[in-house]
């Protein structure tokens, strides 16, 4: 972390927290390249080289705020595999559960993310989506390696198919329970979080197949 990022991590909580929400607001509402300094220093009241005191210029801002976003997202994630309580499914059902959570505390966050996940020319666009899964995927590869151990998956299971498809199910879920138009139908966001949470859970433990197939 350079100085001018230790400084602002120095600053109180209050004032740390109005720069992050005011900064968040303008890329969620005008994407990246149509974001404006100059909006977020005036509902701030400072100078413009306040925030580039911290930040250096807008790009260093975004990254900063991306950044602590994805900090964020994936502590509840380090919590669910560091405690082994409960059954591989069990685990990733509180996985979905605090994915949509996040979204719930985070929403301006979440439509920077989608801003960025539908626009190929959104800056920074592939560190940063990459960054998320690269850090999804190492958090469900535990997981199922866990599950193969005990018995609850199948000892044959291709791990990275697996990881590719739980993630898949995740982030289109996510995309439904926030944005009902792109639910196709399933009305995730008219269901609570915690039974929608449940029945991808049953999905992904009992398959498309009538037992025994």
């Amino acid at each position: 972390m350079t100085q001018e990022r230790k400084t602002f991590e120095n600053l109180p909580d209050e004032k740390r927290q109005r720069v992050l929400s005011e900064a968040t607001q303008e890329f969620a509402d005008h994407g990246y390249d149509q974001a404006s300094v100059n909006r977020i220093v005036s509902r701030l009241g400072i100078a413009k080289g306040s925030l580039f005191k911290y930040f250096g210029n807008k790009q260093g801002l975004f990254e900063y705020l991306f950044g602590h976003a994805v900090k964020q997202f994936k502590k509840p994630l380090k919590d669910i595999r560091d405690n082994q309580e409960g059954d591989f499914f069990q685990r990733i059902e509180r996985s979905f559960l605090a994915s949509g959570a996040f979204v719930d505390a985070h929403p301006q966050i979440y439509r920077i993310y989608l801003k960025m996940l539908f626009n190929e020319h959104f800056p920074m666009r592939d560190k940063f989506l990459g960054e998320i899964r690269k850090a999804h995927a190492k958090f469900l590869r535990q997981l199922i390696e866990d599950g193969i151990r005990q018995g609850e998956l199948p000892s044959d299971l291709d791990i990275e198919t697996a990881v590719f498809n739980i993630h898949s199910t995740l982030d289109r879920f996510l995309q439904g329970y926030a944005v009902p138009s792109l639910d196709h139908g399933i009305e995730a966001a008219g269901q609570s979080l915690e039974d929608k949470a449940r029945s991808l859970t049953d999905f992904l433990r009992n398959g498309l197949a009538n037992a025994p197939y």
